[in-house]
């Protein structure tokens, strides 16, 4: 096997491995000609000498002073690119205003109701250093946290990109977050100044914004003044002494703000991730590293070119809208498609006709919104002409590989490589994906550690293993400084493990004979059915992969003998109905797939999982009902009233046992 390319298509060509019946996919002879890497020295270099390398990386930036010491590791902290000054809004701005990128689209913005807004390199640049001027005016200075609450709107990248021009840190917050989970955030960083909205649009529904910022900031007294952009129009409360609108203050503001320099390892951003213990934690990334993270992988794996249109579906209150909405894409001179709505208003072609419309080239999104396509069906894509696509790429969770094929097929029109990326918020930036010119796919596998990156799986003692912990085994630049005001929690949740020098993900994988890694799942994700413990994604993939069902979310159940046993929601495709026969085929499907020890005790049809307005499956909420517990915070979810939906399918299939 070898991953040499030998075939001459205009599709993507398919190899199969009789060994094993794995399919590898490899790359159109166009794409991989005119691919930015095409062979594998890139790789070997990394492997020669990897700070080397990674000062090589830097110097893609601009520095205002070099580094003079690439790395100083003392476990578990680690400090890149010592001595170097920079900024990462000069970065993603000022450096273009030299070259023909000044003139570019950076922003191509459009509004669930249809508005457009078209903002050039240019444009953004007066636009953040004005910006810049207000945060100042209000008394804003290097090193103050500023909490970002904001729909997917341009003035959410001005405000990050503003924030970084100064020094002062941001932490962004989803706005689908409710007023007590904005609190905690608020309160965590101790964040000075809030910028958030009159409101945002949603399936046509006014989405409250100020109203839940103003409720957060009964119990945020560290606020001291609030920045509203007016998006809805409609009536808001607007405290004289505290509140302050975007659009008046921006037209006071001086248009000129050089941007500060800031040290390699000054803070750039905190944001807030789950942890198993249910409070957030803030995760710490500082400018150098962080930089040269996002700005090379976004090149090695999105294979950029100068006239491409890019679209990532992330909001920029995740790590994915930090890193490919905001840092890479714009450090790199691209022009990128963001989006406000859902892709189903007013129909579920939305998402089809905006890559229609804008000639899209790059499409990045989620597994989970992938299936819900499949769910919708065929009809809705084939209605609209993709054919300015070129490359496809997946994020937040393991791609199953019906999922893949679909998206291949479907989507992609089978000539459209996937760049399926692993990575985490901890982690900064991609850390397993495919080079789409040089790596052949397999679909369901993120592949192969990106140049750079050692990564390993062990077991508890520590020792190599195919199937196991996945591991990261030596510092990479874009990679957490810490947790924000909790140093043992870092440590415990993080390093722990084995010698205190690994970076333990809390992810399962297993590598196949070629190298190539597949996600099986969170290891708190694992169920363990009398002794043996099962990912619960391997579960899901081996049901999803059956012909009727679009989606499926599994859970742990108690079991008098096995300890725990599995139970499944699954939700399936439209037009298929249920019969009695159903349950039983499924449960034989997943014993033919993974084997008898994988067979779920119970199944539970229902008509959609919760979600999440990212996509993510919120299998927290599941485990509260199976248990008969209170439903923790349902606001994040996308239609918060299937949990109630969800209890009646599930109270039903009780009183049937």
């Amino acid at each position: 096997m070898t991953d040499e390319f030998t075939f001459s298509s205009s599709s993507c060509t398919i190899e199969t491995d009789t060994a094993n019946g794995t399919s590898l996919f490899f790359p159109p002879d166009p794409f991989r000609e005119e691919a930015n890497i095409q062979s594998f020295s890139i790789f070997e270099e990394a492997a020669q000498d990897r700070v080397a390398f990674w000062e090589k990386q830097a110097e893609c930036l601009d520095w205002f002073r070099r580094w003079g010491k690439a790395l100083e590791w003392d476990p578990p902290q680690a400090k890149w690119f010592l001595g170097g000054m920079l900024n990462a809004s000069h970065n993603c701005l000022d450096r273009h205003m030299k070259t023909p990128v000044r003139n570019k689209v950076a922003l191509i913005w459009e509004g669930e109701r249809g508005e457009e807004r078209s903002i050039t390199y240019e444009e953004l640049y007066k636009q953040v250093n004005k910006f810049s001027n207000v945060l100042k005016r209000l008394g804003i200075q290097k090193g103050d946290k500023v909490a970002i609450y904001l729909p997917m709107l341009p003035e959410a990248v001005i405000a990050m990109l503003s924030c970084a021009r100064i020094g002062a840190i941001h932490t962004v917050v989803f706005a689908g977050f409710s007023a007590e989970s904005l609190k905690d955030r608020i309160l965590d960083a101790e964040a000075k100044l809030l910028i958030t909205a009159d409101g945002g649009f949603r399936k046509g529904k006014i989405i409250p914004t100020k109203e839940i910022a103003d409720q957060a900031l009964e119990y945020a007294s560290c606020v001291e003044k609030v920045i509203v952009v007016k998006r809805t129009g409609h009536l808001v409360n607007m405290d004289s002494q505290r509140d302050l609108w975007y659009g008046e203050l921006m037209e006071k503001a001086a248009p000129e703000c050089p941007a500060v320099a800031m040290d390699a390892e000054d803070e750039l951003f905190i944001l807030y991730t789950s942890g198993t213990t249910g409070k957030p934690k803030g995760i710490v990334h500082t400018t150098g590293g962080y930089m040269v993270g996002a700005t090379m992988s976004m090149r090695w794996v999105f294979d950029i070119k100068p006239t491409d249109i890019y679209w990532c579906t992330a909001d920029v209150g995740w790590i994915t809208g930090h890193s490919y909405v905001v840092y890479g894409p714009l450090s790199n001179g691209m022009t990128q498609l963001i989006y406000e709505g859902v892709p189903d208003c007013p129909e579920r072609d939305r998402y089809w006709k905006l890559i229609e419309k804008y000639g899209v080239t790059i499409l990045y999104t989620a597994p989970t919104a992938i299936r819900t396509f499949m769910k919708w069906g065929e009809q809705w894509p084939n209605g609209c002409d993709l054919s300015s696509l070129r490359l496809l790429g997946t994020v937040g969770e393991p791609i199953n590989p019906e999922a893949w094929l679909w998206y291949h097929r479907c989507i992609g029109r089978g000539k459209c490589p996937i760049v399926d990326t692993w990575w985490q918020t901890e982690t900064g930036s991609i850390m397993i994906a495919p080079v789409p010119g040089v790596t052949a796919l397999k679909p369901g596998s993120a592949t192969r550690p990106l140049p750079g990156i050692d990564i390993a799986i062990l077991d508890e003692e520590g020792n190599e293993q195919s199937s196991g912990y996945l591991v990261i085994t030596s510092p990479w630049p874009s990679m957490l400084r810490g947790i924000h005001k909790d140093p043992a929690r870092f440590k415990e949740t993080y390093w722990k493990k084995w010698n205190g020098k690994l970076y333990f993900t809390g992810d399962s994988a297993k590598r196949d004979e070629e190298g190539y890694y597949w996600l099986t799942g969170r290891m708190d994700d694992v169920i363990n059915v009398s002794g043996h413990r099962l990912g619960v994604n391997e579960i899901e993939s081996a049901l999803i992969d059956y012909q009727s069902v679009a989606e499926a979310a599994v859970i742990a159940i108690s079991h008098a003998i096995k300890g725990q046993a599995i139970m499944a929601f699954v939700n399936l495709k439209e037009g298929v109905g249920f019969s009695p026969d159903l349950e039983l085929d499924l449960k034989q499907h997943v014993v033919k797939k993974i084997g008898a020890i994988a067979r779920p005790e119970r199944i539970i049809f229902i008509g959609d999982l919760p979600k999440t307005r990212s996509g993510k499956i919120m299998r927290r909420l599941l485990r509260d009902i199976a248990e008969g517990r209170v439903a923790g915070d349902v606001t994040t979810l996308s239609d918060p009233t299937v949990i109630e939906t969800i209890k009646g399918k599930y109270r039903e299939d009780e009183a049937s046992s």
